[in-house]
């Protein structure tokens, strides 16, 4: 077998994420007892929300302690195997963390994958924690109607591109705002946006959005925060709804104080919700089996950012949260059988 490796978390932001907060160190190949199972990882996934998980302050988990190996979503094969549910060789996702090798007992497993549907790097994509995380802010949250304008921060992002697609599987209009106009290309060419806007642009998104939506906004999923944002807010549609998923153009401490909503959501009578997947993981099986569907019916586009090796993860996590990924950013840890 290949040498295990873990990365650790040796410190907290200050404020900026930089690899140097994390250190890949050799590590002892696990022995599994009953009941459990060894996991090789195949694939690490890499989220935004990591910035708020190494944090100094907890917000909605406990921090990831130093001196631990980082948290992640993972796909993995079963290598060895003392547990009754699952067999060598059977490919699974959970949340085995910046390791090469872990054990389980299954309690940070979350499902089995099934290789003949897809590549099984989707599963921490379009068939994963992504595609449900824009499932339940979209269609729970959001609740569009056919014909209704959805607008997207972060659009060609992992989450922002299937909120997109979905939207559009509901007969929505859909409005994209995207750093760059290479990612406005991609959202319009491969995740068939209706209109894409370019936040970087001199004159920032207000006049885009005001031209791609002429009749209002209907549905807001936002990723962003900040000053995109505040410009959509200006524009809703008497009931409009409004899903919070992240806030990546935001320091997450201290709170900032910026423009107040209140009096938009007020003449507006709209609606908006933060919202965690972590909250719907009763429904987690069910929600893949429906994105499964849309996927087999040809509905969606992926892009993957795949950076290869365990010990590049921190390098690749700071290349993201800088936003210069395309896509799902991915850690590629071994070989995909």
């Amino acid at each position: 077998m290949t040498e295990n490796m873990h990365v650790l978390l040796r410190a907290r932001p200050d404020p900026d994420v930089t690899e140097t907060l994390f250190e890949p160190v050799a590590a002892d190949m696990p022995v599994i007892g009953d009941g459990q199972m060894l996991i090789r990882v195949i694939w690490l996934s890499l989220e935004p929300a990591m910035r708020g998980w190494i944090a100094e302050a907890a917000n909605y988990s406990t921090p990831v302690p130093l001196d631990r190996p980082m948290t992640g979503f993972t796909v993995g094969e079963v290598v060895e195997s003392r547990h009754r549910d699952f067999v060598v060789g059977e490919i699974v996702q959970g949340r085995q963390g910046w390791r090469r090798f872990a054990i389980s007992d299954g309690s940070d497993i979350d499902r089995k994958v099934d290789p003949s549907l897809a590549p099984i790097s989707t599963a921490l994509s379009v068939l994963g924690i992504n595609g449900a995380t824009a499932y339940v802010g979209l269609m729970d949250v959001c609740a569009p109607k056919a014909g209704e304008t959805v607008v997207v921060t972060t659009a060609a992002g992992a989450v922002g591109s299937m909120v997109g697609q979905i939207a559009k599987i509901q007969g929505c209009r859909t409005v994209g705002v995207t750093g760059g106009p290479d990612k406005v290309a991609t959202c319009l060419d491969s995740f068939k946006y209706d209109s894409a806007l370019n936040y970087k642009a001199i004159d920032g998104i207000g006049p885009g959005l005001d031209e791609a939506c002429p009749d209002g906004i209907d549905c807001f999923f936002d990723n962003v925060g900040s000053d995109q944002f505040d410009r959509v807010m200006e524009r809703l549609n008497v009931g409009a709804r409004i899903a919070v998923c992240g806030t990546i153009g935001m320091p997450s401490f201290p709170i900032p104080m910026g423009p107040r909503v209140n009096r938009q959501l007020l003449v507006k009578r709209a609606r908006i919700q933060g919202f965690l997947i972590l909250d719907h993981y009763h429904r987690y099986d069910q929600i893949i089996e429906i994105l499964s569907d849309w996927y087999r019916a040809g509905h969606f586009a992926y892009r993957e950012d795949v950076t290869d090796g365990l010990e590049h993860s921190a390098g690749a996590l700071v290349r993201m949260l800088a936003g210069r990924n395309t896509g799902k950013t991915l850690v590629r840890v071994g070989a995909d059988p």
